[in-house]
């Protein structure tokens, strides 16, 4: 529900509310007692926090997020795209190349054309 609020506040252009939000969603699963039905939930709420901080052009603390959000929640394509773009947007170039590289060794065996996969396999090509 806080999710959903935040994406909410964020679409009606309220940032800071919707940080607010995002952050209590993020904080509130993190400290809920895993249970397995919840161990494969669509998105987690950290990695949607740090998807809020890119779309507000904060890729510095958008990067701590998906590095959190990654412990966690290991071995995921938003999180190792976001953690690249994130990378990307401050500057660390080291940090994008690890996390594209990252990415296509996921998805080595993938049939897709899904702009995520061309965009980290132009990368790393072009290494």
């Amino acid at each position: 529900m806080l999710g959903a609020q935040a994406w909410t506040e964020q679409a009606t252009g309220n940032r800071d509310e919707a940080l607010k939000l995002m952050r209590a969603a993020a904080d509130l699963e993190d400290s809920s007692e895993k249970h397995v039905a919840m161990e494969n939930r669509l998105y987690p709420m950290r990695e949607l926090l740090a998807d809020m901080l890119m779309v507000q052009n904060q890729p510095k603390a958008a990067l701590t997020e998906y590095e959190a959000s990654m412990k966690n929640s290991p071995m995921r394509l938003r999180g190792f795209y976001g953690a690249a773009k994130a990378a990307d947007a401050v500057g660390d170039t080291k940090k994008a190349r690890d996390y594209f590289d990252k990415l296509t060794r996921l998805t080595r065996n993938a049939e897709s054309d899904r702009p995520e996969l061309q965009e980290a396999r132009k990368r790393v090509a072009s290494q």
